[in-house]
């Protein structure tokens, strides 16, 4: 597994390869006449590959990994059709553009101006130059949110959900709402519902700067529990890196003091991909002054 060290970017661009670019998969000869399909003009048939086939999102992705397979992680990330080009200065970021752009002429694959952003954000996160924030055009209308209904209150978590990673007890203050939300649930808003989605507007709106892991480096998972849920926060020397937490199972909630301690420890840390390639020390309330695990990556 290659590994990514912490890198103090400064310089980034994101652009996005058109829709077209999914058209230059071309189906083998054998396979070809298996897209036929009929119509009053005649009988045709799909040379490259065709929108919505179930497969054809997951191909894409296996062939833009193979187009920036020596850069990947070095100073380029994809998602889909997202390219994030990320570089420690101005001149190094020129030549990391340059190489992109050569890739993608080689391969007969096309940006779409339109969608090409200096110094833009990448999958609702934005680069600074302490960390990772939250992308302020997406939150900026966070606060003219409305909770009428079970509809806008999904939307609303769907939305805030994103950024979980931001937001340290996000399960614990979003539960009052989440109730609503389940099957045969009766939509009754109460004081605890409006305290918690005035909550998490102001959280989502001065969301922290999250520090950038150095997976060379060991981290820190302080991890707690209460009656409504587990909660734990990833640090490396002293900064946060990632909040994580969940409501308790229903199973869960008969559990003795010291046993939702242990559950944190062991299923926070399973949601930060981070720790996958890392070390860390985990420490519960009980623990503060000794770690009770150390892990490192097999």
């Amino acid at each position: 597994m290659r590994s990514r060290s912490k890198i103090n970017i400064r310089f980034h661009t994101l652009t996005s390869v058109r829709s077209i670019g999914l058209l230059s998969d071309k189906n083998r000869e054998e396979d070809i006449p298996k897209t036929a399909f009929s119509t009053r003009y005649g009988l045709y048939e799909y040379p490259v590959m065709s929108f919505g086939l179930t497969n054809a999102p997951a191909f894409f992705m296996y062939m833009m990994n193979s187009v920036f397979m020596n850069e990947l992680d070095k100073f380029v990330v994809v998602f889909i059709d997202d390219i994030l080009i990320y570089s420690k200065n101005e001149k190094e970021h020129e030549e990391h553009l340059r190489v992109v752009l050569t890739r993608l002429r080689e391969h007969k694959l096309y940006a779409k101006f339109s969608k090409c952003a200096f110094g833009s954000g990448f999958s609702g996160a934005y680069f600074v130059e302490k960390g990772v924030a939250v992308d302020p055009s997406k939150v900026k209308d966070v606060r003219a949110e409305a909770a009428g209904n079970r509809h806008e209150i999904r939307s609303f978590l769907g939305l805030a959900g994103y950024y979980r990673r931001f937001i340290k007890d996000f399960s614990k203050i979003a539960k009052p709402m989440t109730s609503l939300t389940k099957k045969n649930a009766k939509f009754v808003w109460g004081p605890k519902c409006e305290e918690g989605f005035r909550e998490l507007k102001k959280l989502l709106t001065t969301a922290p700067v999250l520090a950038q892991p150095d997976v060379t480096k060991p981290f820190d998972v302080y991890c707690d529990a209460s009656g409504r849920g587990l909660g734990c926060v990833l640090m490396q020397e002293g900064s946060v890196i990632a909040y994580a937490s969940r409501q308790l199972r229903k199973h869960e909630t008969n559990y003795p003091t010291h046993d939702p301690e242990l559950a944190s420890s062991r299923a926070c840390p399973e949601d930060m991909e981070t720790l996958s390639v890392g070390q860390y020390v985990t420490y519960t309330p009980t623990t503060r002054a000794s770690n009770i695990s150390s892990h490192s990556p097999s």
